[in-house]
């Protein structure tokens, strides 16, 4: 029998591989990341200052958490494998682009939505640096995106459905849900730079979010799957991780 510690190691080196093979074989990723330089100026400053506050909390909630318990540091670690390696994905389009599960509703089911913001700001940092996806000066924007409103939404969705009395319900719907709610979010992000000439912001918000609706619902509904799947794992291997986190539910 494996020990705990080795399933947590065998976990780690399982995402380390899993880093590996998307950094191999990445030649460029253009998918709902904003990609360097297609922000106007004026946009870029904005959504950078309107995150780096959500950042800074962030950072304070964290340092707070690794302080009280050092122990979580592991699954802090596996929270932000997760959504590297999830949000790396490239899935082709039906319209032609490209789409990707953004995986920051387990993290913030765990820590809460703060700590999301600096461990998906961390991994949009890398992507932006090794895979050629997303960029710096748009940073801010996919920060707030995916980071910031993905994050906060499954948090919310989460405990308003685990009123229910239903925890995995409630783990498959915020983490559905908070990939839906980032694409809504970069629509209207690209909506506000880029209105269209007749109709204005809401006719570019269609035009944008119908690029991706089609293959974003399937790709939602099985990030939902996923996450309820790793959730079982750590259910397992991980119980003293969620006992310290008050986060074992008994479902009615």
């Amino acid at each position: 029998m494996k020990t705990r510690h080795q399933k947590w190691l065998s976990l780690g080196l399982m995402a380390a591989l899993s880093g590996y093979l998307l950094l191999g074989s990445a030649n460029s990723a253009h998918a709902m990341h904003i990609a360097e330089g297609f922000l106007p100026v004026q946009w870029a400053v904005f959504w950078w200052a309107v995150s780096l506050p959500f950042f800074l909390v962030g950072l304070r909630s964290l340092t707070r958490i690794t302080k009280q318990n050092p122990e979580l540091k592991l699954l802090l670690a596996l929270a932000g494998a997760f959504t590297f390696v999830l949000s790396a994905l490239k899935i082709p389009s039906v319209t032609g682009s490209c789409s990707h599960p953004t995986g920051t509703g387990l993290g913030a089911i765990l820590f809460g939505p703060s700590v999301m913001s600096v461990l998906g700001g961390l991994v949009l940092l890398f992507q932006a640096l090794l895979l050629a996806h997303g960029g710096l000066t748009t940073l801010g924007a996919n920060l707030f995106s995916m980071a910031i409103v993905g994050p906060f939404a499954a948090y919310l969705i989460y405990h308003l459905v685990l009123r229910t009395g239903h925890q995995k319900a409630a783990i498959f719907l915020a983490s559905a849900l908070e990939n839906l709610l980032t694409y809504v979010t970069t629509s209207i992000q690209l909506a506000l730079a880029f209105p269209a000439a007749s109709g204005g912001v809401m006719a570019a918000f269609l035009k944008f979010a119908s690029i991706f609706a089609l293959t974003q619902v399937p790709l939602a509904i099985s990030e939902g799957l996923l996450t309820v799947l790793v959730w079982n794992w750590l259910q397992s291997y991980g119980r003293q991780e969620l006992e310290t986190l008050k986060l074992l539910k008994q479902e009615s």
